[in-house]
C-alpha cells in the first residue's frame, strides 16, 4: 500500500476506535462525499458515511495488520478493525481507490465534503440540512 505520486503532500494519520489499527494517508484526496446508501448506513451504523477518495497506493497501514479484517475480496472490500469493528476504509473502483472513512482521521484533511450521494435511499428519519448538492445515485445522477 505505498505510492509516490503525491510525495509532497502532508501525511495524515488515522486509526480505529481502540487504536489497534493505524494508517497514514497523503493529504491529497481527490473528492469527499457523504454517502447515504443503505450499505454505508449499515456499515457505519449512522445516517451516512462521510468519506474521502484517494488512489489506493497513497494509503499505508503502519500498525495493526494482524488486527485488520476484510469484508469482500482482494480487489474491492471494506477494511475494519477486528477488535473494535471500526470501518477504516473501503477499497473501490476495481481496487485502484480507497474511500477513507473521514471519522477515523486523527489529523484534519484540507478537503471538505462537496456533495451527498445516494440520497434516493437515504434514511427517512434523517434530514439533510446543508446546501451541498444532492444526487439520487452517484455524482451526476440528478
Amino acid at each position: 500500500m505505498t505510492g509516490s505520486r503525491h510525495q509532497n503532500a502532508p501525511i495524515l494519520a488515522g486509526e480505529c476506535y481502540c487504536r489497534a489499527v493505524r494508517y497514514e494517508v497523503a493529504d491529497a484526496f481527490s473528492y469527499a462525499l457523504n454517502c447515504h446508501c443503505s450499505n454505508c448506513r449499515r456499515t457505519t451504523g449512522s445516517a451516512f458515511k462521510p468519506f474521502a477518495g484517494i488512489e489506493y497506493g497513497q494509503l499505508r497501514l503502519v500498525r495493526g495488520e494482524d488486527s485488520k479484517v476484510i469484508y469482500g475480496d482482494d480487489i474491492t472490500h471494506d477494511a475494519h478493525c477486528a477488535r473494535c469493528g471500526s470501518l477504516l476504509y473501503s477499497r473501490v473502483r476495481e481496487g485502484k481507490w480507497a474511500h477513507v472513512a473521514m471519522g477515523t482521521l486523527v489529523d484534519t484533511p484540507t478537503i471538505r465534503t462537496t456533495a451527498h450521494i445516494f440520497v434516493g435511499s437515504k434514511a427517512p428519519w434523517h434530514e439533510i440540512t446543508d446546501n451541498l448538492p444532492q444526487y439520487r445515485g452517484h455524482v451526476g445522477d440528478g
